[in-house]
C-alpha cells in the first residue's frame, strides 16, 4: 500500500491534476463558505471552469451541459418537496 505524504501546505493553495482553477476565489472556498449543497455546488464547479478546463468547444459545451443538468437536477428535486 502506498503511503501519502502529509503536506503542510494550505490545500486550497495547489490543484492536483490541471490548472483550470487558478482563479482569485476558488469554486470549492466559495462552495464551502456559501453553505451550498452538493448539486449547487456542482453549478458552481461547472459553470466555473468551462472555459479554462478544456480547449476544444465540444469539452466546454459539455461542462456547460453539465452546470445546466446540475440545475434541473435541482429544480426537480424541489419539485418534489
Amino acid at each position: 500500500m502506498k503511503k501519502h505524504k502529509r503536506s503542510d501546505t494550505n490545500p486550497t493553495a495547489r490543484q492536483v491534476g490541471g490548472s483550470h482553477y487558478q482563479l482569485p476565489i476558488q469554486p470549492t472556498e466559495y462552495i464551502v463558505k456559501n453553505n451550498l449543497d452538493y448539486l449547487s455546488g456542482n453549478v458552481i464547479k461547472y459553470i466555473t471552469r468551462w472555459k479554462t478546463k478544456h480547449n476544444s468547444l465540444d469539452k466546454q459545451i459539455e461542462d456547460i451541459d453539465k452546470a445546466i443538468h446540475y440545475c434541473e437536477l435541482l429544480k426537480s428535486y424541489l419539485n418534489q418537496k
